[in-house]
């Protein structure tokens, strides 16, 4: 990583000279401002517009409705590597809430948040700390492990009071939707009933703050990048499917209007599970595209590439 010590050190001193938070300023520092060639350009414009919808109650109407719905879940995972779910029965209070939690952990002065080399179990990030090639990115973050739940979550935070509640059921809810998915898709592609019940854990909640940019040509929240995750749920890629379904690669603008919070937890199998293509997948005409690995050691080779993503924990 670079790290340009006269430019932080100039927008530092802005910064307290007018007691501000970072965000508050008329045009994109120097220090946040990417290459040309990295940044996303006119981001107000849709790249796209066909983004697939699947409805997970009509799976529970009749058994044709339920092939449909594996049938537009095989075609995105396929076509797109991603898709909204609706009706996803998750209740409306849980959800809310743990977006007000989110939102009210980012708006406390920094000063109430535990930097991360004080605080065993949990990462909070400011976007003056966090660098892409010498460049900050355009977010506050906080992400912790969520498995085993009862574990982790005794070391989260504890500011707002009701993190540690809320957000704990939020994972449990994340948890049952993601198996809810996941059968489907083993359904979809012929894999026996409750393949993924063992190798897919919610062991990874990382949640992210873009304030209003002045320019959002110039910066960017997340940089593209691919997740190593089993799946990734977000509210606001695929070694098991042998390539018939994709990890798309993504990333995060930033927006001139609106402070959007974002919430992901990654599903993952445990750092010592073997990840290959499932057997019943392969046969003369269709062979193994990629060797059987630990996956502890499919995310470190993420790690050795220097591929961005928010899914590494620093135990794999």
């Amino acid at each position: 990583m670079y790290k340009f010590v006269g430019i932080e050190e100039d927008f530092r001193a802005i910064m307290e000279k007018h007691n501000s938070k970072w965000f508050n300023v008329q045009s994109v520092p120097q220090c946040y401002t990417f290459s040309p060639e990295e940044r996303p350009g006119d981001a107000s414009i849709p790249i796209c517009n066909k983004i697939p919808v699947i409805d997970l109650e009509k799976s529970l109407i009749s058994s044709s409705e339920k092939m449909k719905t594996i049938k537009q879940l095989l075609q995105a995972g396929q076509e797109f590597g991603f898709f909204q779910v609706i009706n996803y029965g998750i209740p409306d209070n849980i959800v809310t809430q743990t977006m007000a939690i989110f939102k009210e952990f980012f708006n406390m002065a920094d000063e109430q948040k535990v930097n991360v080399l004080s605080r065993k179990g949990w990462i909070y990030t400011r976007s003056e700390d966090e660098v892409q090639n010498g460049i900050h990115l355009w977010r506050d973050n906080i992400k912790h492990p969520c498995h085993p739940l009862d574990k982790c979550m005794q070391s989260w935070p504890d500011n707002p009071a009701s993190y540690r509640e809320v957000v704990g059921r939020y994972i449990e809810e994340m948890r049952k939707l993601s198996l809810k998915i996941l059968e489907l898709i083993c359904q979809g592609l012929g894999i026996e009933s409750g393949y993924f019940d063992e190798q897919s854990q919610v062991q990874l909640l990382s949640a992210n703050n873009y304030p209003p940019c002045p320019d959002p040509s110039l910066t960017i929240g997340i940089p593209k990048h691919f997740d190593p995750s089993l799946i990734t749920i977000i509210y606001q890629g695929n070694v098991i499917s042998n390539g018939k379904l994709r990890s798309v690669e993504h990333r995060a603008v930033a927006n001139a209007r609106e402070t959007r919070t974002s919430i992901a937890v990654f599903i993952n199998p445990a750092p010592n599970c073997i990840v290959e293509p499932a057997k019943v997948l392969l046969n003369e005409s269709n062979r193994p595209l990629y060797k059987s690995i630990l996956y502890r050691d499919f995310v470190n080779a993420f790690k050795a590439f220097g591929i961005h993503t928010d899914d590494i924990q620093n135990e794999t």
